[in-house]
């Protein structure tokens, strides 16, 4: 298997959410100008400009807010400030915050824990196996040197109690339901050192998500941050540090 050049990642996210709102923009504005063209009346050509303003907006909030094809910029520097630990990143998926995560903290190692199962195919797509998958992005990133690859379940981790200096979790633990938030929060707080960082990244239901995704991108369902606040302390964390960029929610908080 040929190994990408350095810079070349791919994490796979499926057509749709990438490039779905550019398709519909390309439609619509095709009509939008045939309509001028062959004098439609004015109710018609406004729906076809609304819908042609809301996918071009759209687009660009994609990949130009969330860049959900590039790299992630740490959401906050305050995160393992030590610079060095070793970190879990839960729910690993194709390597997008394992690869922020080393890029920030270069003295850091990390292990990338992901189930690999019907949700990994669901939100990245089928094909090879998804260990090398994400081995392949971070052998890209040129990070797989301080990183190791683990199947677990972040509901209940393989891990001894206090083995760990931080954690991070991007876009993942929202996946799960009530209970499975309250199980995935506690087993982080067994698996943390006492005083280790714990970054939880989830999706927000915003404006920005609303405008652009509507439903279909509610992986929180309406959760407000303050019940991710709560829900953080109920498991013994701190809650040091909250923010959100677009279609994002943050929380940084301490064991």
């Amino acid at each position: 298997m040929n190994t990408p050049a350095i810079g070349q990642l791919d994490f796979g996210y499926p057509w749709w959410l990438s490039y779905g709102h550019l398709a519909v923009f390309a439609v619509f504005a095709t009509f939008l100008l045939l309509g001028f063209a062959r004098k439609w009346s004015k109710w018609p050509m406004i729906f076809l400009g609304a819908v042609a303003t809301w996918s071009a907006a759209s687009f660009l909030l994609i990949h130009f807010g969330l860049d959900i094809n590039g790299r992630a910029p740490m959401p906050t520097q305050s995160f393992l400030r030590s610079g060095t630990g070793r970190i879990l990143d839960l729910g690993a998926g194709t390597g997008r915050s394992s690869i922020m995560v080393l890029a920030a903290r270069p003295q850091a190692t990390l292990v990338a824990s992901d189930l690999f199962g019907e949700s990994f195919d669901h939100h990245f797509g089928h094909g090879d196996s998804p260990q090398e998958r994400l081995l392949r992005n971070l052998k890209a990133a040129g990070v797989d040197q301080r990183a190791s690859i683990v199947t677990a379940d972040m509901r209940k981790l393989p891990f001894e109690t206090s083995s760990f200096d931080a954690i991070v979790s991007s876009y993942a633990v929202d996946h799960l339901n009530r209970d499975g938030i309250t199980q995935a929060l506690a087993e982080a707080a067994r698996v943390l050192k006492p005083g280790g960082d714990f970054l939880l990244v989830l999706v927000s239901n915003d404006r920005w998500a609303k405008l652009a995704f509507g439903p279909l991108l509610t992986h929180g369902g309406t959760r407000s941050p303050s019940w991710w606040d709560a829900k953080a302390r109920e498991a013994g964390f701190q809650v040091m540090e909250q923010g959100t960029s677009p279609v994002t929610l943050y929380l940084l908080l301490r064991r």
